[in-house]
């Protein structure tokens, strides 16, 4: 499938979850076995060389899960706070309005590993950049993310590539 049939499949919803956002739904991607599919065959190929995948919860998961499995490599989830029950390291991070937390087990991690970020969605890119900084803190060499939609507008790739990180997306949107 091209990158414009598989840009038709995500459905958009507006005014989710507030007013004048644009909400780019990837549930009826991923309910479309041959979009899917293709999907995770164009993520595969963008992060070619790495030793490891990341993916952030949630949808980071389906994404990052399927790139994982399909090349032979460790998965390694960047968790909400309080989901793992084992010693963790985290980041707190900013929001638009307040702050979060990324958390993961450290032992999931070899020393200079190349670690890949696999996402559904690339906005602001708060949560990869924190991705990004505790996959380093942990020991991971992180130099490439892949996502399945950029919204250019809102400077993620911007702020991973302060970070030096290269960015490839599949799809852009344009607005929020």
């Amino acid at each position: 499938m091209t990158p414009d049939e598989l840009k038709a499949l995500v459905r958009t919803i507006p005014d989710f979850p507030k007013a004048g956002i644009q909400f780019r739904d990837i549930t009826t991607l991923i309910g479309h076995g041959p979009g899917f599919a293709a999907t995770i065959e164009w993520l595969v190929r963008e992060i070619s060389g790495a030793e490891a995948i990341a993916g952030m919860e949630a949808r980071g998961f389906i994404f990052g899960a399927a790139v994982a499995a399909r090349l032979e490599l460790p998965f390694i989830p960047i968790r909400k706070p309080g989901k793992l029950p084992c010693r963790v390291i985290g980041v707190d991070y900013e929001l638009e309005y307040g702050v979060d937390r990324l958390e993961m087990d450290p032992q999931s991690i070899a020393q200079g590993q190349a670690v890949a970020i696999v996402d559904d969605l690339l906005a602001t890119g708060g949560t990869a950049a924190a991705a990004t900084e505790l996959l380093r803190n942990a020991g991971g060499l992180v130099t490439r993310a892949a996502f399945v939609i950029d919204l250019p507008e809102l400077g993620g790739r911007e702020k991973l590539a302060e970070r030096s990180v290269d960015v490839s997306a599949l799809m852009n949107f344009a607005g929020a």
